[in-house]
C-alpha cells in the first residue's frame, strides 16, 4: 500500500501545510533554521498531518478555508519536537537512516530547538483564536511529555505490565493523532460532539496500531528499510509489548536471559531474544492487537459520510500495520 498514492488525493491541502512548517521555522538564529530544516526534511511520512488534513475533510470543511492545513502543520511541529527530545533521552544515533540532530549538533541544541518548535507550535495555537483548540493541544502536549517520563521510569525494568506499556503508547504516540482528529472534526462541524468522539475515537486508534506496529517492526523488520538498528528498542532497555508478551510467555529457563537482557540492554543478547520472541508467537500476538486497534480505527469512521477522504483514512488504518517501515 503506497502513502503517496493516498497524499495525491490532498496534495494541494499537504503542499500548504508543508509551506506553513517551512515558514515558521524561519529564525534570525541560524543555527535554529539549519537543525529545524534538517529534521523536518528527513523524509518522515508526514502521517500526523495527513491524518488530520484527510479527517477535516473527510468531516465536510471546506477546502478554501486554510484552517485545517495550520491545523496539520501545528500537529507536525509538535510531533519534530518530540523527535528531537526523544533522540537525546534515547541517545539514538539514526533516525529515517540519517544520523540524527543530537549527533551532529549536539544535544544542547536540538533539546532547544525542540523547545523552539513547541513555542512556535503554540503560537500557531493563538493564531487559531480558538480555546478549545489551545485547551485540547495543551493537555495533549502535556500527556506526551507524561508518556516520555513513564517510559523513562520502565527503562531497564523487566516487571513492566502490558496495562503500563498501553498507556504509555497512548500518550506518547496516540494521544497526538487523537488530538489531531478531534479538532479536525470540531472544526469542520463547527463542535458537534458526535463527530468529535468519532473523529478522536479514529486517531487513538490508528495512534495505537501504528506505534504497536513500530515495535514488532523493530524486531522482525529490515534495518534499511525501516531505517533504524533492529533491536533498538533492547539496546536502550526499552521492554515494548514482544519483549513483555515474551517474558510472559518463555520457558523458566529462558526467562533469566530475557530480563538479563532487559535490565542491562546493549546488543550482546539481540541473536538469543530475538530467537525466543519468535518462539513464543510474541510478534503475531502483537501484530494481533495492531490489528484489532486498526479495525476499530475503520469503525469509528462510520460516523462520517462516505467520500473518497473517508475511504482514504480507512486505506491509512491498514497501511499503519501492514507497512514495513
Amino acid at each position: 500500500m503506497d502513502i503517496a498514492r493516498i497524499r495525491e488525493r490532498i496534495s494541494a491541502d499537504m503542499t500548504a501545510v508543508d509551506r506553513i512548517v517551512q515558514s515558521r521555522l524561519r529564525s534570525d538564529v541560524a543555527l535554529i533554521n539549519q537543525l529545524g530544516h534538517y529534521i523536518i526534511g528527513g523524509g518522515g511520512k508526514r502521517l500526523r498531518p495527513m491524518v488530520t488534513v484527510l479527517m477535516a475533510r473527510a468531516a465536510g470543511h471546506d477546502p478554501q478555508d486554510d484552517r485545517h492545513a495550520l491545523l496539520g502543520a501545528t500537529v507536525e511541529l509538535i510531533h519534530t519536537a518530540t523527535l528531537l527530545h526523544d533522540d537525546v533521552v534515547d541517545e539514538s544515533a539514526v533516525r529515517r537512516g540519517r544520523e540524527t540532530a543530537n549527533q551532529i549538533w549536539g544535544n544542547e541544541a536540538s533539546v532547544l530547538v525542540g523547545d523552539f518548535l513547541y513555542t512556535r507550535a503554540f503560537e500557531m495555537m493563538v493564531e487559531m483564536d480558538d480555546m478549545p483548540t489551545m485547551g485540547i493541544f495543551s493537555r495533549t502536549t502535556n500527556r506526551i511529555a507524561e508518556g516520555e517520563v513513564m517510559q523513562l521510569m520502565h527503562v531497564h525494568d523487566p516487571d513492566v505490565t502490558e496495562a503500563r506499556y498501553h498507556e504509555v503508547i497512548y500518550r506518547k504516540t496516540a494521544v497526538l493523532f487523537e488530538a489531531g482528529c478531534r479538532l479536525a472534526a470540531m472544526l469542520a462541524t463547527d463542535g458537534d460532539k458526535a463527530m468529535m468522539d468519532a473523529g478522536a475515537a479514529y486517531g487513538r486508534h490508528l495512534g495505537i496500531a501504528f506505534q504497536l506496529a513500530d515495535d514488532a517492526l523493530d524486531y522482525d523488520g529490515d534495518a534499511a528499510t525501516i531505517g533504524k538498528n533492529i533491536g533498538d528498542d533492547l539496546a536502550e532497555g526499552k521492554p515494548t509489548l514482544p519483549l513483555i508478551h515474551c517474558l510472559a510467555n518463555a520457558d523458566h529457563a529462558s526467562v533469566g536471559t530475557l530480563r538479563e537482557a532487559v535490565e542491562n540492554g546493549g546488543r550482546d543478547d539481540i541473536e538469543a531474544v530475538t530467537q525466543l520472541i519468535a518462539q513464543t508467537g510474541s510478534i503475531a500476538y502483537t501484530r494481533g492487537l495492531a490489528e484489532q486497534e486498526a479495525e476499530a480505527a475503520e469503525a469509528a469512521l462510520q460516523a462520517f459520510p462516505d467520500s473518497d477522504f473517508r475511504s482514504a483514512l480507512s486505506e491509512l488504518a491498514r497501511f499503519s500495520i501492514g507497512r514495513n517501515h
